[in-house]
């Protein structure tokens, strides 16, 4: 296979781009009125956000016939094994071995095995696929070339295009256009990728050129008329929840209060601080020789927290081959920790994902990076023309400078803050890549966009069951032992046996009642059966907490008290259609991870297949909706009820190898414990 990370920069050029940075310099003021669009563009759906879920909402959109605009900050499409670098599936072992997936998503992998003649080039052991995140992108581009063909839709790609502002009707029901701006460098201007996020960001979302960026301002408008439905539908698969944002939607951010629905949370109220962190990815490799490695001038402020955080992970070689995403020369199996794997040679590529190093986890508002409603309004970005982005540049910053300081510790550092003296090596023998024709595709040799965990969720309109708004929660899919007796001594005896009732299936009114006690009560062993499912997904309840003080890289702190209490393994689950339509507004829907999901449950629900499948629904619900004259939510109001063009839209899933349940999942089987 041919390299392709040619085009290579010292870590010490990585590092001078923050000095220089200020020779492009611009005014931090808040944008100002738009001059008039220069382009006007029609859609039939609107996808924000060219991540897995966006592509799977194209993907389907454009099968399905129809015109889609689709949108994204970078010039990237795949998200989270593109832009975002992490380009190692997640995927548990039944349903991998079932191949029990969407169809795209399927297709993704198949492409995949094509590329390389395997689906592990990077013979990674944390997945079965660990690939170059560049060669993601190009498989998306051709899978939607394809869709487009065979589907007669037609697609309109947007990189480097961000959301600034809504119109949204007079009612608030519909959204009736948005404005975007697209950048490019103005000639004689370094080229796109040259700066970090941070650098970037803030100037993106100006309507205003700028040393940096010549702007083009669009304006995305509906294709037709279709009666009374609403004409177009606007898809929210942004990282953040940037449209459930701009949009003012009801929607959570960060830990939910501890209920019965949520009995593992730790926090008695809710916390919009404390999200999972986030990661920007870097790609290093292997050499035959020491290679020089240049410490970064902020490296002391980060050092003092990185970790390979327990004895079983404390070895380079591991960590190394842990998220390896190329590897020309097999090299001898070898094992640590209970892990076999193979070691590593020169020219194998490694992609860096670790919770104690490059992870960033902020967990105050003096530090948050994702901003909440309230942070929104402070700041004015949610008046007319005010949209930024919705997050704290300060901190995008510092969680690059964390990356970059965590090669450094790899490679040169000698202290552990977890497991102390004596247990971390140098490992001279690995150099930092970076360059236009790297993996990340970066001058800077980091992610171009911070992989995203969590942001924004959606709080779903009332529902039978959820007078206060639908939502998936904890218990709807963990295989916690909630027998245990922490949860009988700490949560409020009310508490526990509502927890106890809504677990026992059939004896949950003799729970109520109190003619069963709680702790007598027979308990499924499966995950909520959602009658409005249009997706699955599978994973476990995977946490990267949130530190409990600020800078978050502070010597000595800790990670929130309590918060991987609810991690663990989880049944597979579902994606409600009720999950992915917001309040107010009838033309919006949701995919990826905002879809409405407590904190616990959102921790499970982020990874590739789910967000594939998510897109995917997305998409064809949008499409069904317009060719029906129906909006989503009337697909479900009805509920518990029959919906017969609910069911309509769930065949038609099915019918295009998009399925909406596990085999044997359904709620005649109280056991589900054989899925793994």
């Amino acid at each position: 296979m041919k390299r392709r990370h040619k085009v290579a920069y010292s870590l010490a050029s990585l590092i001078s781009l923050n000095f220089i940075s200020t020779l492009f310099a611009f005014d931090s003021a808040i944008a100002t009125v738009p001059r008039t669009p220069d382009k006007s563009v029609n859609c039939e759906i609107l996808v924000v956000g060219g991540g897995l879920s966006g592509a799977a909402t194209a993907y389907e959109g454009l099968l399905a016939g129809r015109t889609v605009c689709l949108t994204e900050i970078t010039d990237w499409l795949g998200g989270q094994i593109s832009s975002q670098g992490t380009s190692a599936l997640d995927e548990r072992p039944t349903q991998r071995a079932l191949k029990f997936y969407s169809r795209g998503y399927l297709e993704l992998r198949n492409r995949i095995r094509r590329k390389y003649g395997e689906l592990n080039p990077g013979d990674c052991w944390v997945s079965d696929s660990c690939f170059l995140p560049r060669d993601a992108h190009n498989i998306l581009v051709q899978m939607l070339k394809d869709a487009e063909k065979q589907g007669k839709g037609k697609l309109q790609w947007f990189p480097n295009t961000v959301i600034k502002d809504l119109e949204i009707a007079a009612d608030g029901k519909i959204i009736n256009g948005a404005i975007a701006i697209q950048h490019q460098p103005p000639k004689g201007a370094p080229p796109l990728n040259t700066f970090t996020l941070s650098q970037v960001i803030e100037d993106a979302y100006r309507y205003e050129n700028s040393s940096r960026f010549t702007k083009t301002i669009l304006r995305f408008l509906p294709k037709a008329d279709k009666g009374d439905a609403p004409k177009w539908y606007v898809v929210d698969a942004s990282e953040t929840g940037e449209i459930i944002a701009l949009a003012d939607v009801p929607y959570r951010l960060g830990i939910d209060a501890l209920s019965y629905l949520e009995p593992s949370s730790s926090s008695a109220n809710n916390d919009p601080y404390c999200p999972q962190g986030f990661t920007y990815t870097f790609a290093m490799e292997a050499t035959k020789e020491p290679q020089p490695q240049t410490m970064p001038p902020f490296y002391s402020q980060y050092a003092p927290y990185f970790s390979y955080e327990l004895k079983r992970l404390a070895n380079f070689d591991l960590v190394f081959t842990y998220r390896r995403i190329w590897s020309p020369n097999k090299g001898k199996p070898t094992k640590f920790g209970g892990v076999s794997f193979t070691a590593a040679t020169p020219g194998d590529i490694s992609m860096q994902n670790w919770t104690w190093g490059n992870d960033y986890r902020p967990g105050t508002a003096k530090d948050n990076l994702v901003y909440s409603r309230q942070q929104l309004q402070g700041t004015g970005q949610l008046k007319p023309g005010g949209w930024m982005g919705g997050l704290r540049t300060e901190t995008l910053r510092k969680g690059e400078e964390n990356a970059i300081s965590f090669y450094h510790w790899l490679v040169a550092g000698t202290t552990d803050s977890q497991l102390g003296e004596g247990v971390k090596q140098q490992q001279p023998n690995n150099r930092f890549v970076s360059g236009l024709d790297s993996p990340m595709g970066t001058v800077h040799g980091l992610s171009k966009y911070p992989y995203m965990r969590e942001g924004r969720r959606i709080i779903g309109r009332p529902s039978w069951g959820q007078p206060g708004g639908f939502t998936i929660w904890e218990i709807d899919i963990s295989r916690r032992d909630y027998n245990d007796e922490y949860y009988s001594k700490t949560l409020p005896a009310d508490m526990y046996r509502q927890l106890k009732a809504a677990l026992a299936g059939l004896e949950a009114t003799s729970v109520i009642s109190g003619q069963i006690s709680p702790d007598k009560a027979m308990r499924r062993t499966r995950s909520t059966v959602f009658p409005d499912s249009v997706g699955i997904g599978h994973y476990a309840i995977d946490f990267h907490p949130c530190m409990l003080n600020s800078p978050a890289e502070a010597p000595g702190n800790i990670e929130r008290p309590g918060e991987r209490r609810g991690a663990g393994l989880a049944y597979p689950f579902q994606i409600a259609l009720r999950a992915m339509i917001p309040q107010k507004i009838d033309n919006l829907l949701v995919g990826g991870k905002s879809i409405g999901t407590s904190h616990i449950a959102a921790a499970a629900y982020r990874v590739h297949s789910f967000e594939w499948s998510a897109g995917a629904a997305a998409g064809t619900v949008a499409s069904f909706a317009i060719k029906n004259a129906i909006a989503p939510y009337q697909l479900v109001d009805d509920l518990p009820k029959q919906e017969p063009q609910l069911e309509a839209l769930k065949r038609l899933l099915q019918q295009n190898g998009n399925p909406t349940a596990f085999p044997d999942t359904s709620i005649f089987n109280e056991n589900w414990d054989n899925w793994r």
